[in-house]
């Protein structure tokens, strides 16, 4: 297994309480300081965005190209963990 497939494991085995935005996928130190500057330091705090854009693809990765200069890659890893989560838990 690659490491974004174990960070994706680990991220989606159980809620998201308390984690890091470093813990989505896709988000490493360099990605999570520039959000967490921009007031996303939680994984939850991105989760409301993703909800926010109503778990549009799009509207999500353009946001993150904004918020933190991700590059698609990481924008849509971050996605596509953010939409399988919710398919768990919601």
């Amino acid at each position: 297994m690659t490491p974004v497939n174990e960070k994706l494991k680990n991220f989606i085995s159980e809620p998201i309480r308390d984690k890091p935005v470093t813990k989505l996928p896709g988000i490493g130190v360099t990605l999570g300081s520039k959000l967490a500057d921009a007031g996303f330091g939680s994984a939850s705090s991105v989760l409301g965005q993703f909800l926010l854009f109503k778990m549009d693809r799009e509207y999500f990765c353009d946001w993150m190209h904004e918020i933190c200069q991700a590059n698609n890659y990481q924008a849509e890893e971050c996605w596509n963990c953010l939409i399988i989560w919710c398919y768990t838990y919601l």
